[in-house]
């Protein structure tokens, strides 16, 4: 071999030709790293999309399920509020040994019924979104601010129904449980309890009732008892956290259907 035919490392049309191949190399590495984490971003975003339309689905499902319920509620809450308006009226001024069958039912509302009046709310979705960081995924500012309405609203919802637990039980419970005409209560609710009730409302049949131990009635702690509880638990309640419960809830069913096309 001759020595023409040996390549010279130190010869000039050997650089520029291994400077072009580490440049190509580079730019090889280069774009297959940039490409990798383009698509790593893609993926991380389409994820992110589709868990903030099955995140909005449920949740937008959980709230306006509630938004029926808390209707339903808040309407128990007024039947309740209007009898004891009513057993106030009576007890002070009426015979306490008169019987009529408004009276047996408004006795019953005000003192004995409390399931129809009791809201608590679906908070699956809501403390999914809390505790594992999936709010994120909502990109709304006002969605993310919502969330957190909706949490101190639930929060002081619940707060304001565990006072009037703690009312009823202390003072609204022994008025029921000393003057309760337990026979008219049995005949009654024999065969169901709020079905039955309306039932009965509703319709001609009449059983008789009678206050249990009228003679034990104090006119003045029966009435102001039934008033605290009227005003200062069940009403409040209603129109403070009810309606801001109420108004959050609307606002985040409004949002979710403009945000991701629901209905």
């Amino acid at each position: 071999m001759s020595s023409s035919e040996i390549a010279n490392p130190l010869s000039p049309f050997n650089g520029p030709r291994r400077w072009k191949k580490y440049v190509f190399e580079f730019v090889l590495l280069f774009l297959a790293v940039f490409f990798g984490f383009l698509a790593d971003n893609l993926r991380e975003e389409y994820f992110e999309r589709q868990q903030a339309n099955e995140l909005a689905k449920s949740f937008y499902e959980e709230l306006k399920n509630d938004s029926v319920t808390v209707v339903t509620k808040v309407a128990g809450r007024i039947k309740k509020e209007q009898a004891i308006e009513y057993m106030v009226r009576f007890f002070k001024d009426s015979a306490l040994t008169s019987t009529s069958k408004d009276l047996s039912i408004n006795f019953l509302w005000a003192t004995t019924v409390r399931t129809p009046v009791i809201f608590t709310p679906r908070t699956v979705v809501l403390e999914q979104l809390k505790s594992s960081g999936t709010l994120r995924y909502f990109k709304s500012r006002e969605l993310q601010k919502l969330v957190g309405d909706l949490s101190v609203a639930i929060d002081y919802l619940m707060e304001r129904q565990a006072l009037e637990a703690s009312v009823y039980h202390e003072y609204i419970e022994p008025i029921m449980i000393n003057h309760m005409d337990y026979d008219f209560q049995y005949e009654l609710l024999s065969n169901g309890i709020f079905d039955r009730m309306a039932e009965y409302e509703d319709s001609d049949e009449y059983i008789p009732f009678h206050l249990s131990q009228p003679e034990k009635i104090n006119r003045l702690d029966i009435t102001n008892a039934l008033g605290y509880y009227h005003t200062n638990n069940l009403k409040s309640t209603r129109m403070i956290s009810f309606n801001t419960y109420m108004d959050v809830n609307a606002a985040i069913l409004l949002a979710l259907r403009k945000e991701y096309s629901l209905k």
